[in-house]
């Protein structure tokens, strides 16, 4: 019987920490090739690149099974390379992380993690985005495999909804308390609040540097904020159609 092909990606590059312990992990599910980015790509989003060429290079980096290339492109870029230039064929689960930092609530929109996920799912494959809730580029990720592991042996034993990815998003575990376990919620309400500080170089010419405070405008208890914050693994299940369904019909007077 044929191993599953899974593949690999990221938005932080291809030496973090967060996708060397990704790699790991799917090495004991099946063959495994990595396509990520060679330099962060956080907040890339769904973006491709469309002015620039994309340089793609076969890299050994440890002495794992996977077969691993770095790319010059955002996380988009390395999941349509890897399908339509370097697998042999389509991928049986295409996974995306382990992101340092969080992915929750609005932040879905903005991630590169995810936007690798949608991609995957958008051509079919099931597809899923991890992400620890830990900015630290030495970032304990210990306590995430066992649930990294579950949720990747159930969507390989049993799949996902066709066009439906995965937004996982793990509490970052303390001495004073333990990962509880997942929920299945709803994205939380929320966004951000941007503050730009601004600067001089030493040529006297202003920049700016974009900063922010997450507001999470939510407090119902089915939400992926209200999972984390209660020390549990959220799991919110992501479509691409962003169509408002319910104004469909209210908007008539548009026209």
């Amino acid at each position: 019987m044929k191993k599953p092909l899974i593949l690999v990606v990221n938005d932080d590059g291809i030496r973090s920490k967060g996708i060397r312990t990704l790699i790991d992990i799917v090495n004991n599910f099946g063959e495994v090739v990595v396509v990520a980015p060679n330099s962060p790509q956080s907040g890339k989003s769904h973006s491709i690149s469309l002015e620039e060429v994309i340089r793609c290079n076969k890299i050994d980096i440890d002495n794992g099974n996977q077969i691993e290339y770095e790319c010059s492109g955002s996380p988009v870029d390395c999941v349509k390379l890897a399908i339509n230039k370097i697998l042999s064929r389509q991928p049986d689960l295409i996974v995306s992380g382990i992101n340092h930092g969080s992915n929750s609530a609005i932040n879905v929109l903005y991630s590169g993690t995810m936007a690798a996920a949608i991609e995957g799912s958008l051509l079919g494959i099931p597809s899923i985005g991890f992400s620890l809730l830990d900015y630290n580029s030495n970032a304990d990720f210990t306590e995430s495999v066992d649930f990294i592991k579950k949720i990747i042996n159930n969507v390989l034993n049993n799949g996902l909804p066709k066009y439906v990815s995965l937004n996982v998003n793990i509490p970052k575990s303390k001495k004073s308390y333990r990962i509880k376990g997942i929920k299945i919620c709803r994205q939380a309400k929320s966004k951000w609040v941007e503050e730009f500080v601004e600067k001089t170089d030493p040529k006297g010419n202003k920049y700016f540097w974009l900063t922010g405070k997450f507001i999470n405008l939510d407090t119902k208890e089915d939400t992926d904020e209200y999972a984390l914050s209660n020390h549990y693994v959220s799991i919110v299940p992501v479509k691409h159609d962003l169509t408002s369904y319910s104004n469909l019909k209210s908007l008539d007077y548009l026209f």
